[in-house]
């Protein structure tokens, strides 16, 4: 990457708004990093639900609390679509008294607002830097397929794709292959026609921008980006692997700390050896399932870490109770942790595989270090990220579920990858996926490219 400008430049300042939750946040704070090692100058607004620690960042970085008022029992919900609704619904006037207040302040080091780069689901937020006449760019933490799936929404409820039925779940969607029906992004939790809509306010705020910023890698999501390119009419820029462009963020949302003691014990493991497990920051399981992730973790005779953050298990404020005899059959072969620094994890030669929900933040990661990985989605856009590692880039084996999690098909699946042939197939595959990848963010690779496109559109505008 060229070397960064030496000092924030006059009138170089953009405002980031990363939507709260980790898995959203800490891309769009990956990017404000490499914006900023550009000569940008980073104001963050973040809401007081949840807020980052500014002693994590540079000292010159801005932080700015939008205050937002929604009932508790809805934030400790999982109904995610009214939630988010009723997020943007509280932040719109007080997003916009802060971005006025801060375009009024006097001085070259706070003026000069540039843009506004916001989540793409922050569609009120960008309405209002509009408003203002601020150009507002949004930002799609997901990847170009996901958000493809946003734009034919409509359609895939109108042609009966969508509430997914089981006598049909493997069909085709004839109106976004490769999905399968089973594949489509959805919210158990919440209720389709609050989904549908959240989907089509992000759509609509998306049109109206300046430009959409995705986190992928124009080698392995050519179609789906050519596809937005070709129907939104604005510039987009496919930027991934973020992980790989700037340094980890190490704020946690949620009051997490890494236990880097971890990392200690990997370096005593044999290389590939190890299953890392982890379903990002939001997913939630049955106690059922829980219980038969650990005997099934405990049945493949392999080393693990497995992260069981607090809320991970309905019902459960803390992680939960391991059944009894856990440990005993485990020893010293297993780590449990609250959080773990998941880059440092999956770079580390003794992974060798990775149990994940497949949030996109993981995928990504994985593919950037070149880790397979045992797919088990829980909601959203992990069903397509997992039908796409699994089915599409083959890199990945899906853990067998029907109804309810079963030890078998974990210890099946962990066999599946590290043992048997496929498992091989597996691993060259994704060595090949992590060049690409690598390529991306060189010096002529399109990632790099793209990012510095995006540098160029926000200092001219």
């Amino acid at each position: 990457m060229a070397s960064p400008s030496p000092s924030r430049a006059a009138g170089h300042r953009v405002v980031f708004f990363p939507f709260p939750y980790q898995g959203h946040f800490n891309p769009v704070l990956r990017l404000a990093g490499a914006l900023h090692a550009r000569g940008v100058a980073v104001t963050v607004f973040h809401t007081d639900l949840r807020a980052p620690d500014p002693a994590d960042y540079p000292s010159d970085y801005r932080f700015v609390s939008v205050p937002v008022h929604v009932p508790p029992e809805l934030v400790a919900s999982e109904d995610i679509a009214r939630l988010v609704m009723e997020l943007n619904a509280s932040c719109a006037e007080p997003f916009k008294e802060h971005l006025t207040a801060l375009l009024a302040e006097e001085g070259e080091e706070a003026g000069g607002v540039r843009c506004v780069i916001t989540d793409v689901i922050w569609y009120s937020a960008q309405a209002a830097a509009r408003e203002l006449g601020v150009p507002a760019l949004g930002f799609m933490t997901s990847s170009a397929a996901s958000f493809r799936s946003f734009m034919v929404y409509p359609a895939l409820i109108e042609k009966g794709y969508l509430p997914v039925q089981e006598e049909n779940k493997d069909d085709p969607v004839e109106v976004l292959p490769p999905f399968r029906v089973k594949d489509l992004q959805r919210i158990e939790t919440s209720s389709l026609a609050d989904f549908a809509t959240l989907l089509g306010h992000t759509v609509d705020g998306a049109r109206k921008s300046s430009g959409l910023i995705i986190n992928t890698v124009e080698a392995i999501e050519a179609v789906d980006l050519d596809m937005i390119r070709v129907d939104m009419s604005i510039p987009v820029f496919a930027v991934g692997p973020l992980n790989k462009l700037a340094p980890p963020v190490k704020s946690s949302l949620y009051e997490l700390q890494q236990d880097r003691r971890c990392l200690d014990w990997l370096g005593k493991q044999a290389p590939g050896s190890v299953v890392y497990v982890s379903f990002g920051s939001l997913a939630a399981m049955d106690p059922h399932d829980f219980v038969e992730l650990a005997w099934g973790l405990a049945g493949s005779k392999r080393p693990f870490i497995w992260v069981v953050r607090p809320s991970l298990i309905r019902g459960f404020e803390s992680g939960g109770d391991l059944p009894r005899g856990f440990w005993d059959e485990v020893g010293d072969r297993g780590r449990i942790v609250d959080w773990a620094p998941q880059d440092e994890v999956l770079a580390h030669p003794a992974v060798g595989a990775f149990l994940t929900h497949n949030g996109w933040n993981s995928t990504m990661e994985a593919v950037s270090e070149g880790v397979p990985m045992i797919s088990r989605p829980f909601l959203g856009d992990q069903y397509g990220n997992a039908m796409f590692v699994c089915h599409v880039w083959k890199v990945g084996v899906e853990v067998q579920v029907d109804n309810q999690l079963e030890r078998g098909k974990i210890q099946d699946a962990i066999a599946e990858l590290m043992e048997n042939k496929e498992g091989r197939e597996i691993r060259e595959r994704i060595t090949k996926l992590k060049e690409t990848a690598e390529k991306s963010i060189e010096e002529s690779g399109l990632s790099h490219t793209a990012f510095l496109n995006l540098a160029g559109l926000i200092f001219s505008l």
